[in-house]
């Protein structure tokens, strides 16, 4: 059985999960709207690796026969100065879910739950890999500059993401 203080930072961290996905919605469709389908494409995927994020906290406090309590989202942001922009507000978000779950993680070990402790190991490296895609993404951006054929070499390479969705029982 869950205990009821984790149980209740894992439902809000669903939430924010959840808005997560909205965020990288809302910057799809502003990539769409700057004729930048590739990196809308990218935003889209990573909306749905967010989502799965959000199903596996849901999974995990069911299988831990907790009760899973749903709460409004947030709406985000509709608007970005630039491409540029939306990448430094990704990687800001990443590092504020960073913090979110290694939040997560210091209440599971004051709580010496061990089994939430292992569940949020896969969290804690995703992380790295959400912060590190970010920076670099956001590095390209910066190098390109305002260099058209750049952009638009960018936003080919960005177009070739797909979602792969994590192995079942990550």
């Amino acid at each position: 059985m869950i205990g009821k203080k984790i149980e209740k930072a894992i439902n809000e961290q669903i939430n924010a999960e959840t808005y997560s996905a909205y965020l990288y919605w809302s910057m799809s469709a502003a990539l769409a709207g700057m004729n930048l389908p590739g990196f809308a494409n990218w935003m889209r995927i990573q909306a749905m690796e967010e989502m799965t994020h959000a199903e596996k906290f849901f999974n995990y406090i069911v299988e831990r026969g907790g009760t899973v309590t749903l709460t409004a989202i947030d709406g985000p942001p509709t608007e970005w100065k630039d491409v540029e922009a939306i990448f430094k507000n990704v990687l800001d978000h990443e590092r504020k879910v960073t913090g979110l779950i290694n939040g997560l993680m210091d209440l599971a070990m004051a709580e010496k739950d061990h089994a939430s402790a292992m569940f949020l190991q896969w969290f804690v490296s995703e992380q790295v890999e959400e912060e590190a895609s970010a920076e670099e993404s956001l590095g390209k951006l910066k190098v390109a500059g305002t260099s058209s054929p750049a952009l638009y070499m960018l936003d080919k390479e960005m177009a070739q993401r797909v979602f792969v969705p994590p192995i079942t029982g990550e």
